[in-house]
C-alpha cells in the first residue's frame, strides 16, 4: 500500500473520516462543515474559504513535519 498520498488524496480522506464520523454522531456541527467541503463542478469546495483553510493546514503540517525533522539533526 502506497502510504504517500496527494493533496487531493488526503482532503478526500479527510472528507471521509468526517463522513464516518457523523453517520455515528449526527453532529450539526459536523454536518455543517461537510457541507462547506463539498466539491463543486468547477473543482473548488463549496465554501471556497474551507478549501483555502485546508491548504493552510496542509503548509502548516507540512512545515512541522520539516521542522521536527530538522531538530533530529541537530
Amino acid at each position: 500500500m502506497n502510504e504517500n498520498l496527494t493533496k487531493i488524496q488526503a482532503f478526500n480522506a479527510m472528507c471521509k473520516f468526517l463522513e464516518m464520523y457523523y453517520s455515528r454522531t449526527l453532529s450539526d456541527d459536523v454536518g455543517s462543515l461537510l457541507g462547506d467541503l463539498q466539491m463543486i463542478t468547477d473543482g473548488e469546495t463549496a465554501n471556497p474559504a474551507a478549501w483555502h483553510d485546508w491548504n493552510q493546514a496542509v503548509v502548516e503540517v507540512l512545515n512541522d513535519r520539516l521542522q521536527s525533522s530538522n531538530n533530529f539533526r541537530t
